[in-house]
């Protein structure tokens, strides 16, 4: 498919990438949601929280599953604002966690990741043997947005047909370079932020599961390259930081995207690069379709208007409803 055109514009002063990144973190409160909590078991006997919101008191016929990004949660201002954006058009909204991300450690050593599509499976999977939806839809931020189109990459025709139409903002499509971009001089904060996150967890882990957390000084990790050789890597299977990002890039995996799946990356995300925008496999496919505002930063994409809707929660709702 040929790029879209987009149609956002930024409020006045808004059309910064970082501007746009923090303000959506730290200066949006989105009311109006309240969740119910299922837990679930996975198949290797860890448990993953999944937090649901109806659209009324009876269950929709349609459902959309949310999945968050690094270090995130339900209760990020993001996945509210789109679940509060989904509600408000009918539709019921599942918003889970990511092992470890819903306030309580998960029980085993491995973590979650940016290409653990198996836990990702696990919730579908959940959802449609227990729930008689008609439709589901996947929304993914981020680090989720890389696991909902990795996975819908390595499902291809073999995708239930239940499962429809997705959308995947601010998505690091290649890992390795958005890696080494957050260690460049302009992103050291939000990098140390998610380091002080991630070690944190670490650090707890260690306490709860002796001998089992790899070894090595956590307070001199100061890169994702460190983290992921030192514990991401090992914890989940793979050989080095190096194996993770080049098997959990969802790059390598968008030619089997087999249902209409949008793509919207702001040109000005200060944390991807060049490769994260997939120009090529875009042109190339019936199903991805790209769309590169100008502005919108990493999870950004504000606006300010009567209903408190963010111009990526209209832009999903058009998209997940259009024929």
């Amino acid at each position: 498919m040929p790029f879209l055109e987009s149609d956002y514009v930024p409020p006045p002063f808004f059309n910064n990438g970082h501007v746009q990144t923090v303000f959506a973190k730290v200066g949006r409160i989105v009311g109006g949601v309240r969740y119910r909590r299922e837990r679930i078991a996975t198949p290797d006997r860890d448990f993953l929280d999944l937090d649901w919101s109806r659209a009324g008191s009876r269950p929709a016929k349609r459902l959309a599953i949310l999945s968050h990004g690094l270090e995130g949660a339900s209760s990020r201002p993001y996945v509210l604002g789109m679940v509060r954006a989904l509600n408000r058009r009918g539709w019921d909204a599942l918003a889970w966690n990511l092992r470890g991300c819903s306030g309580e450690l998960n029980k085993l050593v491995r973590s979650y990741h940016s290409g653990s599509t198996d836990d990702l499976e696990a919730v579908i999977a959940h959802v449609l043997k227990k729930y008689r939806y008609r439709g589901l839809a996947l929304i993914g931020f981020s680090l989720g947005g890389n696991l909902t189109l990795k996975y819908l990459g390595e499902k291809g025709a073999g995708l239930d047909p239940r499962v429809q139409r997705a959308v995947a903002f601010s998505v690091p499509c290649h890992l390795k370079s958005t890696a080494l971009r957050l260690s460049a001089l302009p992103n050291k904060l939000y990098l140390a932020l998610f380091l002080a996150s991630l070690t944190s967890k670490m650090r707890a882990k260690r306490k709860v599961l002796a001998g089992r957390v790899p070894p090595g000084n956590l307070w001199t990790v100061t890169s994702f390259r460190e983290f992921d050789d030192r514990f991401t890597a090992p914890i989940n299977g793979f050989k080095d930081a190096e194996d993770y990002w080049k098997r959990s890039s969802c790059e390598g995996f968008l030619s089997g995207i087999r249902i209409p799946a949008l793509v919207v990356n702001a040109r000005d995300d200060p944390f991807l690069t060049g490769r994260s925008y997939p120009r090529e496999k875009a042109r190339e496919s019936r199903n991805l379709f790209l769309e590169i505002p100008e502005s919108g930063g990493h999870v950004g994409f504000v606006a300010f208007n009567r209903l408190g809707e963010y111009w990526s929660e209209t832009r999903a709702a058009s998209f997940l409803e259009s024929s």
